[in-house]
């Protein structure tokens, strides 16, 4: 069994690592950098960095971050906020990151993965679906959980992997910033309709929470970001314990 990976989220705004809960409500958590830095000491397998207001404010993902980010850490990072063109994934990946993390515009223009995928490689995309469970359905929502969209959440992760996407990374809006644990049940679904690996997000509070994502949610990574960045959660400790529950983890 493929070992399943502990994956800090760094969403950043105006240069500063925040997190808020359900999307609204932002607090500072300190530098991106320095924060994935100790992260990546303490044996985070992979990070994900988010300009969050990106899309929402027209501007592209922060390059000059980028590049600070992958001068300084030795492990697999992702980045997303305001990625639009082939252009865009190139200037990134030449920045430094491993993947990019496509939202709002694969939505808008779902072409997008495809052309990723046959220029860059599927490993190199990984679509975002933040998405509202409301109305008995899971909506899916455009520019940092500011829009809903026509599509929904199983519907659109078929999609996004039919068109070449090589990971889902299913952040719930209803669960983000709770504490309250992952939205286990749709996770659990996304897995087993899909080939790709799920990366679950929003809602872990909890070392039990993580657990529960691998073993009742079958995800293949979670990540999480008020747990670790305010430290109530160090990663080392939460590998142990997954390594004493049997859960496969690189420790």
């Amino acid at each position: 069994m493929l070992a399943k990976r502990i994956i800090p989220c760094l969403d950043v705004k105006e240069g500063k690592t925040v997190k808020g809960t359900k999307f609204v409500n932002f607090r500072e958590a300190g530098d991106p950098v320095v924060l994935g830095e100790i992260y990546s000491r303490q044996g985070a397998d992979e990070l994900v960095y988010l300009d969050i207001t990106a899309s929402h404010e027209g501007r592209k993902t922060f390059t000059d971050l980028v590049k600070r980010i992958a001068s300084r850490i030795d492990i697999p990072f992702t980045v997303g906020g305001g990625i639009n063109s082939l252009s865009d994934v190139d200037r990134l990946l030449n920045a430094g990151a491993d993947k990019v993390s496509l939202n709002s515009a694969a939505l808008k223009n779902p072409q997008i993965i495809e052309e990723v995928a046959k220029n860059f490689g599927s490993q190199v995309c990984v679509i975002a679906i933040d998405a509202n469970f409301e109305d008995g359905n899971w909506t899916c929502y455009l520019n940092g959980g500011r829009v809903p969209t026509r599509h929904t959440l199983f519907e659109w992760a078929t999609e996004a992997t039919e068109r070449g996407a090589g990971e889902i990374l299913f952040t719930s809006i209803t669960h983000d910033g709770t504490r309250g644990g992952y939205a286990n049940e749709a996770l659990r679904e996304l897995h087993r309709r899909l080939p790709v690996p799920i990366i679950a997000s929003g809602g872990a509070g909890t070392m039990e929470h993580f657990r529960d994502a691998f073993l009742a949610g079958e995800a293949d990574a979670a990540l999480a970001a008020g747990v670790f960045h305010f430290g109530e959660i160090a990663i080392p400790d939460l590998k142990r314990y997954l390594s004493e529950q049997g859960i496969p983890v690189r420790i």
